[in-house]
């Protein structure tokens, strides 16, 4: 019966892996628009990619709660096109939990002018959860 078992649960989860790899890519398809939306100096249209709730956190040097004081916060931070400079990810790992949750790890790198701010980089770990609208950021820790 032990063999049944771990034979259906193996059988199960090689089901399931189409649909995870199909969540990761989805999952990387909102960072995908994100990095086009930042380039094209639409904040608003980057804000996309996270969940419009009140309990969608930023964490950096402070803490930005509510997809409005997060968009606040990128608004303040970037004025204008010159200060977002041209963004890409790096190094991205995409973590299906389960049908409703997702985490990446990945690293961030601006360029901009020294004018406009200089060159910026870091490492970001994103907690994605799947609505509706599709996946969305709900938690977002960049350092």
């Amino acid at each position: 019966m032990r063999n049944l078992t771990v034979r259906f649960l193996q059988l199960g989860f090689c089901l399931a892996l189409p649909l995870w790899a199909g969540w990761a890519s989805d999952v990387k398809q909102v960072l995908d628009d994100q990095v086009a939306d930042w380039n094209r100096g639409d904040v608003r249209a980057f804000m996309q990619g996270y969940e419009d709730s009140p309990y969608t956190t930023f964490v950096g040097s402070t803490v930005a709660k509510g997809h409005a004081a997060v968009l606040a916060r990128y608004l303040k931070n970037y004025p204008t096109k010159e200060k977002m400079g041209t963004l890409r990810f790096s190094d991205l790992d995409v973590h299906v939990l389960d049908e409703n949750y997702a985490v990446v790890i990945g690293r961030f790198h601006l360029d901009r002018s020294k004018d406009a701010g200089g060159e910026s980089s870091g490492i970001f770990t994103l907690l994605f959860h799947r609505t509706e609208g599709g996946w969305k950021i709900i938690l977002d820790h960049t350092s």
